[in-house]
């Protein structure tokens, strides 16, 4: 799979400005994890440790995979509400390339958390959900230097029919230069709206691991996202800012 040039929280590739896509690694089960890992591997961009998974699993999991998958980066959701920089260090030092600290946190937690990325080289995801005022804190966060904001529709707030769509255009729309993950029920069918939206990292799990094969289930979903915009809105804006 084609790597791509990183530029101002876009990424471009033969002159087209793309999204990264990552996948959401979410079973309890080790070995079981791993095996999936294998399998979507080399048709992803990001492999993402959940939240159930890394607290059930700890870092040796994160150890395991960075070891057989050195070509992908590793995304570990944290989710970090206290304690920022003392509890993301270790899983930055283990091979995390990405940690999640949750916008809800103090922002000195969120502070912690962009402080020790940066000292490793590494990228700080702040998570708005469940953010009351995604718009200011978006900004608070991005002044201090967050490199993705992750807009996530969470399963319990899907299940109440919840989508991100609302909150990848506000944040999509303040034009602040960092990258914006976006989660939340993503599947083939709305990948290229979620691209063309503003998001430069897509993100899926459902639609890729309860697949009947979920390989080629990442590989259509990877293969929209690195298809680049169609021209129009955010995408279309910044393709022509950077020809």
């Amino acid at each position: 799979m084609k790597r791509h040039q990183e530029k101002r929280g876009v990424y471009l590739s033969g002159g087209n400005i793309v999204a990264l896509t990552q996948m959401a690694l979410d079973s309890l089960d080790f070995d079981a994890t791993v095996a999936l890992a294998a399998k979507v591997a080399p048709h992803v961009d990001i492999l993402e440790i959940g939240t159930p998974c890394i607290k059930h699993n700890g870092i040796r999991l994160l150890e395991t995979l960075r070891s057989k998958f050195p070509k992908n980066k590793i995304l570990v959701d944290l989710k970090t509400m206290d304690a920022g920089f003392y509890e993301a260090e270790p899983f930055y030092k283990a091979g995390a390339d990405i940690c999640t600290v949750l916008g809800t946190a103090d922002i000195g937690t969120i502070k912690g958390v962009i402080d020790v990325a940066n000292k490793y080289g590494k990228k700080a995801q702040v998570d708005l959900i469940n953010v009351v005022d995604k718009k200011a804190r978006t900004k608070e966060v991005a002044k201090l230097g967050a490199h993705i904001i992750g807009v996530h529709t969470g399963l319990d707030q899907q299940a109440a029919g919840q989508t991100p769509f609302a909150d990848l255009a506000m944040v999509a729309g303040l034009n602040l230069g960092v990258d914006i993950s976006v989660a939340g029920g993503v599947k083939a069918a709305t990948a290229a709206q979620v691209r063309d939206a503003g998001a430069t990292i897509i993100v899926a799990g459902a639609a890729i691991y309860g697949a009947a094969d979920p390989a080629a289930a990442a590989k259509e979903i990877t293969d929209i996202a690195h298809a680049g915009s169609t021209g129009g809105g955010l995408f279309g804006w910044l393709k022509r800012l950077f020809s």
